[in-house]
């Protein structure tokens, strides 16, 4: 999407709701993010679980610099120990393995993805060990540009939402569910414009890094 055509229609669904709006006019418009589908991609997802997005780019970039490729093949033809001292433990070793055995066996089809509704892409993703609903979510919104998607497990975002509405407490996955339904069908918007609020509230911005093969 044209940066002329992102901002108008943010600024059209700020406009269905006071607290966007008042996303938007705090912060501006967010950038619109987003990244290539496929494996590498995933990779980084596993990588970024439960530990701060810098953290998971600096093991990306020490993984992409020891295959030199970041690929499925690539990936396999490391040893356990190779992927630790770049940073990957133990448990998310299984999960780059589960996923490269998967993808480069056919298990999972990841260009037949992008034709499939979401929750069967989801299905397709969460069959996978290391794979949840919040990994699957996010490829779905930054890889496959979904217009819907409202990752209620996002630990920014269900910060965001209480810091916007000014909550006393920060919603669980459930009550953040049944927020988010105020801003359907562009809930992908909404959750966009509630983490640039996150961010630039906190003075940081979103990693960028080189997801190519």
């Amino acid at each position: 999407m044209h940066p002329d055509d992102w901002h108008r229609h943010v600024t059209t669904v700020a406009a269905t709701d006071e607290h966007l709006a008042a996303e938007l006019a705090d912060h501006g418009t967010p950038e619109r993010w987003s990244r290539p589908p496929g494996f590498p991609s995933l990779v980084l997802l596993i990588l970024e679980q439960q530990v701060s997005l810098a953290s998971a780019a600096a093991t990306y970039a020490r993984i992409r610099v020891r295959t030199r490729a970041m690929t499925p093949t690539a990936v396999l033809a490391t040893t356990p120990e190779e992927l630790r001292a770049d940073g990957v433990s133990r448990q998310k070793d299984r999960y780059l393995r589960g996923l490269a055995a998967a993808v480069a066996d056919g298990g999972l089809d990841l260009d037949r993805l992008a034709t499939l509704p979401d929750v069967e892409v989801a299905a397709a993703l969460v069959a996978l060990p290391g794979i949840g609903r919040w990994t699957a979510e996010a490829y779905l919104l930054a890889c496959l540009d979904r217009p819907d998607v409202w990752p209620v497990g996002d630990r920014a975002l269900q910060v965001a939402v209480a810091e916007r509405l000014g909550l006393a407490e920060v919603p669980d996955q459930r009550a953040l569910e049944a927020i988010g339904e105020r801003w359907r069908p562009h809930r992908s918007t909404a959750a966009r414009l509630l983490w640039h609020g996150y961010l630039v509230r906190r003075g940081r911005r979103e990693t960028v890094l080189d997801l190519s093969p």
